[in-house]
């Protein structure tokens, strides 16, 4: 009877503590998401200034250099371009997205579907320019967050464990 009840004990603690941990990610998991969308979009600047490929062809080269998360919003456009015009497909695909993008940060991301596609070369690397410092505040915000809210849930996660395994025994 002893062993079960510190088998249940021990597993009240380990969800607790997963719970607080997996709560936790999140934050770190959005600042490399901004990280990743801001080096994306580095790249799909370069490439519309220096070559003479489409939107769509460049948006799926990105796909393929970029991590899982966000290789599926390019991917994702790129293949809505086909369908439908540039800016909406960028629209439909950063809101279909499974990321830990909060709605803020994707609105900024919709920013550029104004100008996808609809104005010449400077007009468009301005608006990705734009996006990205816009990016860059975000960015900044969400370390900020991190700092601060990481470390929190983590210990939440651990504390509230243990207090409910004081609380059983």
């Amino acid at each position: 009877m002893l062993i079960f009840k510190a088998f249940i004990l021990l597993i009240i603690f380990s969800v607790s503590s997963f719970l607080g941990l997996n709560l936790s990610k999140k934050y770190s998991s959005r600042v490399k998401e901004l990280k990743e969308i801001k080096s994306a979009l580095n790249m799909f600047e370069e490439k519309i200034k220096f070559t003479y490929e489409t939107i769509p062809d460049v948006f799926f080269e990105i796909s393929q250099n970029t991590s899982e998360t966000i290789s599926k919003i390019f991917e994702e456009a790129s293949y809505n371009m086909k369908m439908m015009s540039a800016g909406l497909a960028w629209e439909k695909a950063i809101d279909e997205s499974n990321t830990k993008l909060t709605k803020e940060d994707k609105e900024t991301l919709k920013g550029l579907a104004k100008m996808l596609g609809k104005t010449d070369l400077d007009g468009q690397v301005s608006e990705i320019r734009l996006v990205q410092k816009f990016l860059d505040t975000k960015l900044q915000d969400a370390e900020l967050e991190k700092n601060k809210n990481e470390k929190l849930y983590k210990t939440l996660g651990i504390t509230c464990g243990l207090a409910i395994v004081i609380v059983l025994i």
